[in-house]
């Protein structure tokens, strides 16, 4: 009697294909500085949030009589030349750095993606005179460049997203122009071609979406430059106007009292510090994840 065959379906060992995306979040989790940097940005986001939950204090009023205070239980970074609580005004004052780096990423990615893509794709006359202007552009070091656009269009908070944004925009052109001029020779943009899809078709469907990568790096180290620019524009004068709670216009306020309360100018001095950190750390670490040169999964 012939011994029945049993053969039972083994099951598939092989691993599981992983999507970029959920490659990218694994590349990035063995990254301990990125995970400092997140979690630094995360801490930076809720304090702006929830910053009226986490103070009883107005940002905006104070009192002479605690001038100059230094740290205590009711104000635990201590107080300001005209007696408002320093922790307070800071922590609001997230609210307007974060929102100057966000609006002023977006104006540098909605003007120059699309520049820097037709650019790259098209060349001949169109990238001529677009990298001439570009060039012109990046003559000037973007925080003077920003300057000058404030000192044309006036102080002010939303002045200063302006600036900023336009004097980012030379960095995106560059950096999706050479990007597109990568991916325009690739095989699948010429089979795009032969089906007679439009050119807008191909630069939306599959230019843009491979350039994904460099831009979200970009970006985040751009909203650490803008929040650096912005406290800049704030120390000089040029951005938000008192008593609105700005890092850089409260660095500038507390350098007269450096040597009488030194805590009027560290505390605001090492929120910039710390959110340009994180940002930064960040940024370094999505381009590492983001890189496909550099995953190990």
């Amino acid at each position: 009697m012939s011994r029945a065959n049993k053969s039972t379906a083994a099951p598939d060992s092989s691993p599981r294909q992983l999507s970029p995306s959920q490659q990218a979040w694994h590349q990035l989790k063995r990254n301990r500085m990125a995970i400092i940097g997140l979690v630094i940005i995360i801490v930076l986001l809720l304090c702006a949030i929830f910053a009226p939950l986490l103070t009883p204090h107005d940002p905006l009023r104070g009192s002479l009589r605690y001038a100059r205070q230094g740290v205590s239980w009711q104000s635990p970074l201590g107080r300001d030349d005209l007696g408002r609580d320093i922790l307070t005004r800071i922590l609001h004052g997230a609210r307007n750095s974060i929102f100057i780096g966000l609006i002023a990423v977006a104006i540098g990615i909605v003007i120059g993606v699309p520049i820097g893509a037709a650019s790259g794709y098209y060349g001949g006359a169109i990238d001529l005179v677009t990298q001439r202007f570009i060039d012109i552009m990046l003559a000037f070091p973007g925080i003077l460049l920003a300057i000058a656009i404030v000192s044309t269009l006036g102080v002010g908070l939303q002045n200063v997203m302006i600036a900023i944004g336009i004097a980012s925009i030379p960095i995106y052109v560059r950096l999706i122009r050479s990007s597109v001029l990568t991916i325009r020779e690739q095989d699948y943009i010429a089979a795009a071609k032969a089906t007679g899809s439009s050119d807008l078709r191909i630069i939306l469907r599959h230019v843009l979406p491979n350039c994904i990568g460099p831009l979200i790096v970009q970006s985040t180290l751009q909203i650490a430059t803008a929040i650096l620019w912005a406290a800049g524009l704030g120390f000089l004068g040029l951005g938000a106007q008192p008593p609105m709670p700005e890092w850089g216009a409260m660095l500038s306020r507390g350098r007269v009292f450096i040597r009488v309360a030194p805590h009027i100018t560290i505390f605001p001095g090492l929120a910039i510090m710390l959110s340009v950190l994180g940002f930064n750390l960040l940024g370094d670490g999505l381009r590492d994840a983001l890189d496909p040169r550099m995953k190990k999964i």
